[in-house]
């Protein structure tokens, strides 16, 4: 048995590329999987460089309607880590798949929607190089970062961003303690 099943693409027919020369304007994405047992990791590689650009488990009829090869992601390298059926799949992402300047768009693109997938055990995001055509997309802070350091009164370091947990439930006082913390 092939393990057909009717309606179910192969992913690996159209999304895992070997031979693909990587371009300088690629999002080139680093994913730990582990497959399901029985999934070839060729195939678990091509899912995930489909489910996070154009493609979908079965074929549809707006697939006729646009060049997907300009947009797909493509699973173009896998190294097996030699440890309980792990694996680094290599994806690389087409610029135009992208809105610029945006971070949102960038992460939910990319991880948005796949670590649910049923041919995976297990994913998770190791790395992620962004080409500096991209990054120039992104405007950054109004008044430039010199003007938001002053105004916290830190330098030398990264600026970060964070969400306190838990988010409702602090008195004020020990909301404040923590957000202090983070500073």
């Amino acid at each position: 048995g092939t393990g057909f099943k009717a309606g179910v693409k192969d992913y690996r027919l159209t999304y895992y590329t070997p031979d693909y020369q990587v371009k300088d304007t690629d999002i080139l994405a680093a994913f730990r999987m582990t497959p399901q047992p029985g999934v070839p990791a060729e195939e678990a590689g091509a899912a995930v460089a489909a489910e996070s650009s154009t493609g979908t488990w079965t074929t549809v009829w707006t697939d006729g309607l646009t060049s997907l090869d300009r947009y797909k992601g493509r699973c173009y390298d896998i190294e097996p880590l030699g440890e309980d059926d792990q694996y680094i799949a290599y994806i690389a992402y087409p610029l135009d798949l992208f809105e610029e300047g945006s971070v949102t768009n960038l992460f939910t693109s990319i991880v948005g929607n796949v670590f649910g997938f049923k041919a995976l055990r297990a994913l998770r995001l190791e790395d992620l190089r962004i080409p500096p055509a991209y990054v120039k997309t992104f405007q950054g802070p109004p008044h430039g970062i010199q003007v938001e350091r002053d105004k916290l009164n830190k330098y030398g370091r990264g600026l970060l961003g964070c969400t306190i947990k838990p988010k409702l439930g602090l008195s004020a006082k020990n909301y404040g303690r923590a957000v202090y913390e983070c500073l």
